[in-house]
């Protein structure tokens, strides 16, 4: 069985695109789980007007005041995406953002690796808010790495383009309290407990519309500072985590 897991928040505006891509690949034993942190859009009314069983919505409310702290966006969208997890019955579990798209075989072809692999990433291309190719491929050979530090100074993971099997979550469950990467967090505990394989087929859609949590495929716009806080506090989580799974 596989899970796919969504958050959302506001996604009217290309939610629809992005479900269709999905349940195109799934079976009808499998399930498209998401979480709402809120919305107030018609982003509800969309995802209800599939009808479909396999779609199973949970409804998650974030404390909204830590936007205040310098991470806050990221860490509303981790804690939201982890509530779809805590939903997923799957054996394998797919990410999903909410204004991407799937390319076609994306799950046949990732669930080839995931036999041998606890995760696996995509590669991706970057299109536009059309829907229309923007001449740019994600990475021209694996940005992924065996060291963990290398892979927290680095930050290459992407929530989006991550597959993995279901006991990745035995060590990633639950957050952090105060998390601010869910991708970050995900791939380098799969680095410490298992095997990690990019895949440089581009089965994945970057969707740049300039209202991206996200700064992928952007310079980041937050402060040296800011950066170096965000991976040594990165490196502490891990660290906690790793202790308290080996006892």
């Amino acid at each position: 069985m596989i899970s796919v897991c969504m958050a959302t928040y506001n996604g009217e505006r290309f939610i629809k695109e992005q479900i269709e891509s999905i349940l195109s690949q799934l079976s009808e034993n499998d399930e498209l789980i998401i979480s709402d942190d809120g919305s107030t859009d018609g982003t509800l009314n969309i995802i209800q007007e599939f009808d479909d069983i396999r779609i199973k919505v949970y409804f998650h409310q974030t404390d909204r005041t830590i936007l205040s702290l310098p991470f806050g966006n990221y860490s509303i969208v981790a804690k939201n995406f982890e509530n779809s997890l805590q939903h997923a019955k799957g054996d394998y579990i797919f990410m999903s953002d909410q204004d991407d798209l799937w390319e076609e075989n994306r799950v046949k072809n990732c669930m080839k690796d995931l036999s041998n692999n606890l995760l696996v990433m995509t590669n991706y291309k970057v299109i536009d808010g059309e829907g229309m190719y923007e001449n740019k491929i994600g990475y021209n050979f694996s940005p992924i790495f065996n060291n963990i530090m290398l892979n927290v100074i680095r930050s290459r993971f992407m929530c989006c383009c991550l597959a993995f099997r279901r006991e990745l979550l035995n060590y990633a469950l639950p957050f952090p309290h105060d998390i601010e990467s869910c991708e970050q967090w995900l791939g380098n505990i799969a680095v410490k407990y298992g095997t990690v394989k990019f895949l440089k087929e581009t089965y994945h859609l970057y969707r740049r519309h300039g209202s991206n949590v996200s700064q992928t495929t952007e310079k980041s716009k937050n402060s040296l500072k800011l950066r170096i806080m965000f991976r040594l506090k990165l490196l502490w989580q891990l660290r906690k985590r790793f202790w308290e799974t080996s006892r």
